[in-house]
């Protein structure tokens, strides 16, 4: 009576167990990999999925900014060298700063760009000009995440824009990331830059954590639909310093969240933190053998009310009042309800840094450019405040369409000295010179004529000890 059942026992079991694997492999796909790791030590105080494959997107560009910053270490560029924006570079989306073809500007300002606003055609620019093309880039990339230990990782581009190729793994991010900190501390301002000032346009960075999460300093944030929300976060407290890397999160506001509760766990461990079970250093994680979960469906699906994308933080002026784009922006960060809701505070971003194109320029000074080089005057160099540096700070010729709006001619800079005729406080305007004031006609002193019949007068005798005679008479 029992024989009819059995198939369907049976075939019911292998029902559940063939759901039970989707959900599995459901769950393994839309779970995020951190880790959490001490910047001194090496030691990994949590650990999530750390060493399971992961599509990078833009947190690529810490590879770039390090692979670059070595090159000015081994005296193969400077921070002043120039580079050029290639039909390549300009092609780049969706994110850019959109430069036309052939504009120049050094390597400083490019990685400026490059972390800030996470600029593809500046991660390009970077690339052809310290690697000769992408491919050799690349090629700098592997190498060096090779001599590092990153087993899992593998770079085709500088930007991390989507391939299939472009793999690493949390537990690689954060070897890379203690690299960085500990071989190059002197260039460790490139990974907190508050934002970057244009002209009257500027860009915050996309790092949430940088002036909310206190003793945040690092790193980048990164996102494509493949890889969810990405973000590598480092803070400093105490003369400790962490780093937090998280892969997967379903929005901005929940890696930023995630990455300050892992923070907060590793500063919270006191003096008994021993008698916490030690996972090892990060350099011996075991590598998972698996291919990198794709979350296009989950984060980019039909599901979604709007299209996913990297939170844009540009905009005109600094206002961070609570209406602003950025105010917003912030507000969205800020769980209501929950234990990490204290975790970030109020906005405390320190003023952008001034960026241009063109040659490098002395601190504090900027030329003025004509916007038509043909009429041009020459003008002299004189050091302005940064807030009106940053308007005159770019080439005309080499702004783009955008800014030439916001930077209009009648807007220039007013020298530290008034030129002669000049009513004190008026400005300088491109293209003009300061108008010629005659010189008043020199007195030249005459002897008077000696009268007729009239004896010339006797030189006075010097007198013994009197050098005052003795000594030519001053020529005018």
């Amino acid at each position: 009576m029992f024989s009819g059942r059995l198939p369907r026992a049976r075939a019911a079991l292998l029902t559940l167990a063939a759901v039970a694997a989707t959900s599995f492999a459901a769950a393994s796909a839309n779970a995020e990999a951190v880790i959490l790791v001490d910047v001194d030590s090496g030691k990994v105080l949590h650990a999530e999925n750390a060493t399971m494959p992961w599509y990078p997107a833009s947190v690529t560009k810490i590879m770039t900014t390090y692979v670059t910053l070595r090159a000015i270490k081994e005296g193969r560029i400077t921070l002043d060298t120039l580079l050029t924006v290639s039909p390549n570079a300009v092609a780049q989306e969706p994110v850019k700063m959109g430069f036309p073809t052939g504009t120049q500007l050094t390597v400083d300002n490019a990685l400026k760009m490059l972390m800030v606003k996470s600029a593809n055609d500046m991660a390009v620019v970077l690339a052809e000009g310290v690697g000769g093309s992408i491919e050799g880039f690349a090629e700098l990339m592997n190498q060096n995440a090779k001599r590092l230990g990153m087993t899992q990782s593998h770079y085709v581009n500088p930007n991390g824009l989507p391939a299939d190729e472009q793999i690493v793994s949390a537990r690689d991010l954060a070897i890379l990331a203690r690299a960085a900190i500990r071989e190059m501390p002197e260039y460790d301002y490139f990974w907190h830059l508050p934002g970057i000032r244009m002209g009257k346009r500027v860009i915050r960075n996309y790092n949430p954590l940088l002036g909310r999460y206190p003793g945040a300093d690092g790193m980048k944030t990164g996102f494509i639909c493949a890889s969810g929300f990405n973000l590598v976060a480092t803070a400093t407290r105490n003369n400790k310093r962490l780093i937090a890397v998280v892969l997967g999160a379903p929005s901005s506001s929940a890696r930023a969240m995630k990455a300050a509760q892992l923070l907060e766990r590793g500063f919270a461990q006191g003096p008994l933190s021993w008698l916490t079970p030690s996972l090892g250093s990060v350099d011996a994680l075991q590598p998972v053998n698996v291919d990198p979960p794709n979350l296009r469906d989950a984060m980019c699906g039909g599901h979604r009310r709007r299209a996913t994308e990297e939170d844009p933080v540009d905009m005109t002026g600094v206002n961070q009042a609570p209406d602003s784009p950025y105010g917003v922006f912030l507000s969205a960060l800020r769980e209501p309800t929950g234990k990490g809701a204290a975790l970030l505070q109020d906005v405390r971003l320190g003023e952008p840094v001034v960026v241009f194109t063109g040659p490098p320029r002395g601190q504090g000074q900027v030329a003025t450019v004509d916007p038509k080089p043909a009429k041009a005057a020459t003008k002299p160099v004189s050091a302005v405040s940064a807030p009106a540096a940053a308007a005159a700070a770019v080439p005309w010729t080499n702004r783009p369409a955008s800014s030439k709006a916001a930077l209009a001619p009648s807007e220039a800079v007013e020298p530290a000295v008034p030129l002669p005729g000049r009513r004190p406080g008026a400005t300088a305007q491109p293209g003009s010179s300061a108008p010629k004031v005659p010189k008043p006609p020199q007195q030249t002193a005459q002897a008077p004529k000696p009268q007729t019949g009239a004896k010339p007068a006797e030189k006075p005798k010097a007198k013994p000890g009197d050098k005052t005679a003795e000594k030519p008479a001053d020529k005018k």
